[in-house]
């Protein structure tokens, strides 16, 4: 059986729809020309006989105003400058990850402290942070001194930021888990 390697494809830009020249199908609309001066609301035959004489193209910039707002300009160089926009809000758009944070219950305090420092980028970028903490063989008889550790580390993230608890502390067979965001 062959594995398909790439199958998951990069997201498609959300690029509005714009209706154009013989697309337009109202009646009636308001005209913008090239130069931005309104030419006021004229009948579409009469906007796609000006559009054609300039060489450009008539576009359906407000298709919900009433009469649908209509400008006269090159689409190809429209459509570019739309994709630039929204190719620009997507570079700065972050989306929210959860990040993990590993303890143990044997944990020393520089490895604590490193584990706050982490934390602490994870948080500064704007991620929310799940902290786990494994318990293996006969650790699982010290389930309360496992929520001391995870505690203290949360009393440490709160000396740092102030701090929002999105998932309480829940214990599942040998694993604790909390999730904290920044509040």
């Amino acid at each position: 059986m062959r594995i398909h390697r790439h199958r998951h494809q990069k997201p498609k830009l959300n690029i509005p729809t714009f209706r154009i020249n013989e697309q337009i199908d109202n009646p009636e609309i308001r005209v913008i020309d090239d130069k931005d001066v309104q030419l006021g609301v004229i009948p579409t035959s009469q906007a796609m006989a000006l559009a054609r004489e300039r060489e450009l193209d008539l576009v359906e910039v407000s298709p919900k105003a009433e009469p649908p707002v209509c400008k006269i300009l090159d689409f190809g160089h429209f459509k570019y400058q739309k994709e630039k926009e929204v190719r620009k809000q997507k570079a700065q758009s972050h989306e929210v990850e959860i990040k993990g944070i590993r303890l143990s219950l044997r944990i020393g305090v520089g490895d604590l402290e490193i584990r706050r420092q982490q934390a602490k980028k994870f948080f500064e970028r704007g991620d929310k942070i799940k902290i786990e903490l494994r318990l293996r063989g006969r650790e699982k008889a010290h389930v309360d001194l496992a929520k001391a550790v995870v505690n203290k580390f949360v009393e440490m993230m709160k000396a740092d930021f102030p701090i929002r608890i999105e998932a309480p502390l829940q214990v599942m067979g040998g694993t604790i888990t909390m999730v904290l965001a920044r509040g």
